[in-house]
């Protein structure tokens, strides 16, 4: 059983005072809501805040990047052993790493590697331009990416993929559910070539961009998408919410 994921992506938003207030607001409504993994990623600072007040809740904790290092004169970066108390999830490889930090699939991959090492769980990011989505490049670049950043990777312990095509990412333009169901295949087909079915079968892949209580059902009851990577709906608590609580009526599926 793959068991579904909500996870809310808060990137450069929140001070800590602003995180606390926005936990307060969703805990314990998404305490009631079985069957889904609730996961929120805020920003580094507010991380161990966040740890302390959803210690007895449901709601698992994620980072938005590390370095692959363990330590060293790296000025300014997180390592993943100072993340590996403080959260189980960790995304690694998103498009505005890949865009605005030049961060290549060689990167990436030391980065995920670095991850497992310290049993954190990456949330993988993967997906294709708009000029490549139009060139009918999306499965190639897809596989590419996935290529690259598993490179060497023996176990995925844990590991999820996040199907989020950057043309869809903060622009209001979703892919429709049966666009990304159909992309979404094809990943799980080419994690098959790389380890086997049962891995495969067993991996969770969520899609991501632009994601909202609108059009949430509509990839919720794709097949091969389970669950979903959420941008700045996850910022509202309502929206939030919304998008667990139609997750847990749709799914769990096999």
């Amino acid at each position: 059983m793959r068991v579904p994921m909500i996870a809310g992506n808060w990137k450069m938003n929140t001070t800590v005072g602003e995180a606390v207030d926005l936990v307060k607001t969703m805990r314990k409504n998404l305490d009631k809501i079985s069957n889904v993994d609730k996961v929120i990623c805020p920003p580094f600072v507010s991380l161990a805040t966040i740890r302390e007040l959803i210690k007895k809740s449901s709601i698992k904790l994620g980072a938005q990047n590390l370095y692959f290092a363990e330590k060293g004169a790296y000025t300014g970066e997180i390592s993943p052993l100072m993340l590996a108390d403080l959260c189980e999830f960790v995304i690694i490889g998103h498009s505005e790493r890949r865009q605005y930090f030049n961060e290549t699939g060689e990167i990436v991959n030391q980065k995920i590697a670095a991850a497992l090492k310290v049993s954190l769980k990456p949330i993988l990011c993967i997906g294709e331009r708009l000029e490549e989505n139009e060139a009918g490049k999306t499965e190639e670049v897809v596989a590419e990416q996935l290529n690259s950043s598993l490179a060497g990777i023996d176990d995925l312990n844990g590991l999820l993929i996040a199907y989020e095509p950057v043309w869809a990412i903060g622009t209001g333009k979703a892919a429709t559910g049966e666009q990304a169901n159909e992309t979404i295949s094809f990943i799980r087909r080419n994690v098959a070539r790389l380890y086997d079915d049962k891995i495969a079968r067993e991996i969770r892949i969520l899609y991501g961009g632009s994601v909202t209580s609108a059009n949430a059902a509509e990839f919720m009851q794709q097949p091969e998408i389970d669950g979903a990577l959420v941008g700045g709906a996850s910022l509202k608590d309502t929206e939030f919410l919304s998008i667990v609580t139609q997750t847990a009526v749709i799914k769990p599926r096999k």
